[in-house]
C-alpha cells in the first residue's frame, strides 16, 4: 500500500498580515522557517522516494527547510485556490456565512478565480497522477491549506472536513490503493 504525506507550507508574511494568498505569493516568516524545520523532524526516518511541491515559493521553501536539498518536482496542480482580483487583498473581504468565512462559496469565479470544487478536483487529479506512478510508494507533497482541505473533502466528505485543522506545516498522512485515498492521521509540528 502506498503512502502520501501532504503538507501545508509554513507561515508567510501574508498569513501574518491577514492577506488573501492564493496564486500570489509571499515569503516565509522566521516562524514559518522554524515550523518547516520542526515538520522535518516529524518526517525524519521516513524513506520518501519522491518529493513534490506547488510552484509557489512558499511551498518550495517549506519543502527545502523540512527535508534539505533533495530533487523534487514543482507542479501547478498543487497550487492554492485562485481568488482572482481578491488576491493579496485583506481577508476581511471574504464573504461570510454564519459568521465564518465562506470558503465553499463560488464568489471568486465572478472575479477571475476558482470554485472550491474546482480546486478539490484539480488537487485530487494531480495527487492521483502522482500516486499512480509505478515507483511512487512513499511521497511527500507540499501544498496549501485551502487546496489540501478541498482535496480532503473528496476523501472524508465535506461534512467531516471540520475535524481537520490545517495549521501551517501540518502534515496529512494518507494511504493510496486501488485509486482510493484513506486518511490515516494528521501530524502537527509543536511550534
Amino acid at each position: 500500500m502506498k503512502q502520501l504525506y501532504l503538507m501545508r507550507h509554513g507561515e508567510t508574511l501574508f498569513n501574518v498580515r491577514r492577506k488573501i494568498q492564493g496564486w500570489c505569493d509571499s515569503p516565509l516568516t522566521d516562524n514559518g522557517i522554524n515550523q518547516a524545520k520542526a515538520a522535518g523532524e516529524l518526517l525524519k526516518g521516513i524513506p520518501f522516494d519522491h518529493y513534490y511541491s506547488s510552484t509557489a515559493e512558499r511551498s518550495c521553501d517549506t519543502l527545502e527547510y523540512a527535508v534539505g536539498q533533495v530533487n523534487y518536482t514543482r507542479l501547478k496542480g498543487l497550487k492554492e485556490r485562485n481568488f482572482g482580483i481578491f488576491e493579496s487583498e485583506s481577508e476581511d473581504l471574504h464573504p461570510r456565512k454564519d459568521g465564518h468565512i465562506d470558503f465553499d462559496g463560488t464568489y471568486p469565479v465572478y472575479y477571475g478565480g476558482e470554485t472550491s470544487e474546482e480546486v478539490a478536483i484539480r488537487l485530487r487529479t494531480t495527487l492521483e497522477e502522482i500516486m499512480e506512478k509505478e515507483d511512487h510508494n512513499i511521497v511527500l507533497a507540499v501544498s496549501h491549506a485551502g487546496a489540501c482541505m478541498g482535496f480532503m473533502s473528496t476523501v472524508i466528505g465535506r461534512e467531516n472536513i471540520h475535524k481537520i485543522r490545517m495549521t501551517n506545516c501540518a502534515i496529512l498522512k494518507l494511504t493510496y490503493d486501488n485509486h482510493e485515498f484513506n486518511f490515516v492521521e494528521i501530524m502537527t509540528p509543536d511550534i
